[in-house]
């Protein structure tokens, strides 16, 4: 595994660190690639019950590498969170411009560091954001917030980015990571994982259908739960009067035909 990234599992949840911090966690073709491994792998892996991503103190990511023509710096990471079947989240510690900002974006929840300086301003520098920009900000913040990000290039504060509807929560920055890891550990010992695996497919994609189609796999998906080794024990749980003990695994009970994405590809095994 690379330097530029730190990856730490323990008690369910994988930690991954964007390192470089002399460089404010600048991102580089390396990184991503890392990366790319490091999500892959937690989405293999049943043992990963969560994933935070973070960055070493001072920044989160303060955009491209550009220091270097060697490699293309791009935020299409492969695969990207939004796919992985394990929640992400986003401990936004520090400033996030360009693919720093995209990389957050493309997680399922993020928090954000209160004084710290948000951006995707790729259009000051004569090119054109990335890394899905385009397709997730509108979804995130709406069409007109969206236009004012996008084609303004400015830049935001914490505050401002919560207000706008991009974090969970808008945090002093030496809180960003404790409070995310809080929710990457309830996840981890809370709900049984194969239902969030599926709910969090069901999220992304449902985003493009109707509602029609949205219950009908609500409804096939539920029923696919049910037959689950968890469905079994969240009845018998529920009869006891106890907690339940998952024991489940997502990566032998996905459904052999991804009925909510990929066809070809249901996991990324």
């Amino acid at each position: 595994m690379s330097t530029e990234l730190r990856v730490d599992v323990s008690a369910g949840i994988a930690v991954l660190t964007l390192n470089r911090p002399a460089q404010q966690n600048a991102f580089t073709p390396t990184m991503g690639a890392a990366l790319g491994a490091a999500l892959r792998r937690c989405d293999r892996e049943d043992s990963v019950r969560a994933v935070v991503v973070t960055g070493t103190p001072p920044a989160f990511c303060a955009g491209a590498d550009l220091s270097s023509r060697v490699g293309v710096v791009s935020a299409s990471i492969d695969p990207p969170p939004w796919r992985v079947r394990k929640p992400v989240i986003a401990a936004v510690n520090g400033h996030a411009v360009g693919i720093g900002l995209a990389l957050a974006l493309q997680c399922d929840m993020r928090y954000i560091a209160r004084d710290a300086v948000y951006a995707l301003n790729q259009v000051r520098r004569a090119v054109v954001a990335d890394g899905h920009a385009h397709w997730l900000l509108p979804r995130l913040i709406g069409m007109a917030n969206a236009a004012d990000v996008l084609l303004t290039g400015r830049t935001f504060d914490g505050d401002e980015a919560q207000a706008l509807g991009l974090a969970n929560s808008c945090l002093p920055a030496d809180e960003v990571l404790p409070t995310a890891l809080a929710v990457a550990h309830d996840i981890a010992n809370g709900p049984a994982p194969l239902s969030v695996a599926l709910s969090k497919r069901l999220l992304w994609e449902g985003l493009g259908m109707s509602a029609g189609v949205v219950g009908r796999l609500e409804s096939e998906l539920n029923e696919h739960a049910a037959q689950s080794i968890d469905g079994d024990e969240a009845m018998a749980a529920f009869r006891d009067r106890r907690q339940p003990e998952w024991s489940g695994r997502v990566s032998t009970e996905w459904p052999a035909t991804d009925v909510v994405g990929d066809h070809d590809h249901p996991g990324l095994s």
